[in-house]
């Protein structure tokens, strides 16, 4: 039974969600682990955009972090693809690359952050795109 002051189960805030896609596996497991560890969401990882694809058929997440140079697909070419499947229309994207196509990223109003970045500057963006 639960404590008078413990909010039932229905009444707790579902925990946030980010699907970070990138194929280095070494910066993936650390972003994966700062954002476990600084912010109140959780994140998962996906190594490239064909596995983001896969995972996002039982996984709505809340927020993409994407790689822009990923192999076979790369990060506006996924944002796309999510963003055209059903209930991921509206999810916040942020693209991560040393060189990004500022133009493309205009068009489809996609937040980008520039490699290499301080995790802090990381850690505020995601939380201005999940508060919007």
């Amino acid at each position: 039974m639960p404590e008078m002051d413990e909010p039932l189960e229905e009444e707790r805030p579902k925990i946030k969600t980010i699907l970070v896609v990138e194929d280095d596996a070494d910066r993936g497991e650390f972003l994966v682990q700062a954002l476990k560890d600084e912010t109140p969401y959780q994140a998962v990882l996906a190594p490239d955009g064909f596995q983001a694809l896969k995972m996002v058929r039982t996984l709505k997440p809340h927020l993409f972090v994407l790689d822009y140079l990923l192999p076979r697909m790369n990060g506006l070419e996924l944002y796309d693809q999510l963003h055209t499947m059903e209930g991921l229309e509206t999810i916040p994207a942020l693209l991560m690359s040393a060189n990004l196509p500022a133009k493309e990223l205009e068009k489809r109003r996609v937040s980008a952050i520039t490699k290499p970045f301080e995790l802090e500057e990381l850690l505020q963006t995601i939380e201005k795109l999940l508060a919007e």
